[in-house]
């Protein structure tokens, strides 16, 4: 069977954009400063939540567009109700924060801004920010607009400052980090004389918008200048240095927090007296007290201002700890606050010796170590099954999406596919696909379990079995977090199984942490240390999985971003005919 990537794939999607625009339109309408700033910055209240709604008016939602041509731009503009002959002038911050991100030249990018008016629910006039960065079909700059769709690393909500004294603002800015927004960037724009300083938000924000602009009318470069260069809460270098030293509680505290079983017993809605909790959780109050006043510190709970002192209820992302939420990340705690913490105290041998610390420590390597301990492989399994979030845009790959329409039916094959997590995403998006999944017993019978739950395991053979084992015949095949536990050699054996099983038309998709060419921070760059110290194995850049990918005789394609960091490689076999260049 072959199958063929649709030309669609090559267009922007324009409904992508549209329905950014209209959401950010709808949400600039519906909401006010004071309702608002609490929802971005979980537990403000009080002086604090005076003095910001009392110096900043929200003033609008900013979203980054990817129109073909200015004709694009406006209809865009008018389907969202918005008028399309909006002024527009040069957006230098933007423009500079692309560009280091995507290692461009800031001359190739002409991004646009523009602030189309739109009145909030009382009448009050504020506006949508649309940043324009003009790609034509067919251009290079297509793989920018892909990333950024995806990251929305430039969606934002602004607060205008009334009276921008340098004292206030910088007021403002130390009551944004008391309550947990991180400074991430900013710039002066000369073209309109304004000063914007951006911020991260809160893990446990409830707001799907994860940055917050303060924006002050006039040059406010002394502020911004403090601002860039603020490493940690105040930019002392020691006490940066201190809270990182400290990383290490974090990590048992959360991992403490799951295993008492603590996210369980809370909810999000109401707090629970510390007497109550230790009673629940068979814990001595006092010293619960004071690991829920670090659990508060780090956003995992807050303390209800309403009650008594020791009142306490559970945040966005400390539910992520419960063991019946969806996508729970309580094994990943387990995991880390566990065996991969012990494995940790030898990084020095690691280091010194390049293996693994975790065989220095076990006696034994991590998969023969786990293979011998059934409750300790299933924990690892559902660790694994823990970061599923980056498997999101997955079904939507144009890989997957040409061969669920292929008039014969294909096949999915996932190498080492773990409780299945992945294949029936895959799988119920798209119901005339077939899957294969190869692994270890107890992992087959986890995921045997998990797609008949999901109703796709009529579609799904199971395979027992190692790399050795690759099913053939298949149209697609997938390794995911696969090829990072193995040194090069092995990832090549690996590779060439898959090749061995493929048939000529056959794609390979491939999902990894790529470590970044340029340095900058990336999950990539600190599981490139968790792989030295656990496995022995290793992240890779882009280039390096191609030169993998070449000697086991395919050829990458290209590479889209997924979340947390991820990114999926396309590959195929070397000479095999190319349904679509470019478009992976």
């Amino acid at each position: 069977m072959t199958t063929t990537l649709p030309d669609e794939t090559l267009l922007l999607d324009t409904a992508d954009d549209t329905a950014c625009l209209r959401a950010a339109v709808r949400f600039v309408r519906e909401h006010d400063s004071a309702a608002l700033l609490p929802l971005l910055l979980p537990g403000l209240d009080g002086p604090d939540l005076q003095a910001l709604a009392g110096h900043c008016r929200f003033a609008h939602a900013g979203v980054l567009l990817f129109p073909p041509d200015a004709d694009g731009l406006r209809t865009r503009l008018a389907d969202c109700e918005l008028a399309a002959d909006t002024p527009s002038h040069p957006s230098v911050v933007v423009r500079e924060r692309l560009a280091l991100r995507h290692r461009r030249d800031p001359a190739e990018l002409d991004v646009q801004i523009l602030r189309p008016q739109v009145h909030g629910s009382t009448g009050e006039r504020r506006a949508v920010e649309v940043f324009a960065l003009t790609v034509p079909p067919y251009s290079d700059l297509e793989p920018i607009a892909a990333h950024e769709r995806t990251c929305r690393h430039e969606a934002h909500l602004a607060f205008e400052i009334e009276h921008p004294e340098p004292l206030a603002l910088r007021g403002l800015c130390a009551i944004l980090a008391r309550h947990g927004a991180r400074p991430d960037g900013g710039g002066y724009n000369p073209h309109e004389d304004g000063t914007v300083l951006y911020f991260t938000l809160p893990a446990d924000a409830a707001c799907d918008y994860r940055r917050l602009e303060l924006y002050a009318r006039g040059d406010h470069r002394d502020t911004l200048a403090a601002h860039l260069d603020r490493p940690g809460h105040d930019g002392q270098p020691a006490e940066t240095l201190l809270r990182l030293l400290t990383g290490a509680w974090t990590t048992q505290a959360l991992a403490t927090f799951a295993r008492l079983g603590l996210p369980d017993v809370m909810d999000t809605g109401t707090a629970r007296r510390t007497e109550d909790l230790a009673r629940l959780t068979g814990s001595h109050p006092r010293s619960l007290a004071v690991l829920l006043r670090h659990l508060a510190m780090l956003g995992a709970v807050t303390r209800c201002p309403d009650r008594e002192e020791d009142g306490f209820r559970l945040t966005g992302l400390g539910a992520l700890l419960r063991a019946d939420a969806p996508g729970s990340m309580r094994p990943l705690a387990l995991m880390y606050g566990g065996p991969f913490y012990r494995s940790f105290g030898g990084l020095d041998h690691a280091v010194r010796t390049g293996r693994p610390a975790f065989d220095h420590l076990f006696g034994e390597n991590h998969f023969d170590h786990f293979a011998r301990d059934p409750e300790l492989a299933a924990l690892f399994d559902l660790s694994m099954a823990a970061s599923s979030r980056m498997f999101e845009p997955l079904p939507a790959h144009p890989v997957i999406t040409a061969a669920s329409q292929a008039p014969s039916g294909a096949t999915v094959v996932d190498v080492a596919g773990g409780n299945g997590e992945l294949l029936g995403r895959i799988l119920t998006a798209h119901p005339r696909l077939h899957g294969v999944l190869l692994e270890r017993p107890h992992a087959v019978e986890a995921a045997r379990r998990l797609l008949d739950t999901a109703g796709c395991g009529v579609r799904c053979d199971y395979r027992v079995g190692d790399f050795a084992d690759v099913p053939p015949g298949g149209d697609v095949y997938v390794l995911s977090r696969v090829l990072h536990d193995w040194d090069d050699d092995r990832c090549r054996e690996i590779l060439r199984h898959c090749v061995r099983a493929m048939p000529d038309h056959a794609d390979l998709l491939v999902v990894e942490r790529l470590l970044p060419v340029d340095g900058s921070p990336s999950l990539a760059t600190a599981w490139d240390l968790h792989m030295l110290c656990n496995v022995g194995g290793r992240e890779r850049r882009a280039d390096h999985y191609a030169r993998l990918f070449a000697d086991a005789g395919l050829r990458l394609v290209g590479h889209r971003p997924l979340p947390l960091d991820a990114h999926v490689l396309h590959a195929r076999r070397a000479g095999a005919p190319d349904p679509g260049a470019g478009r992976s």
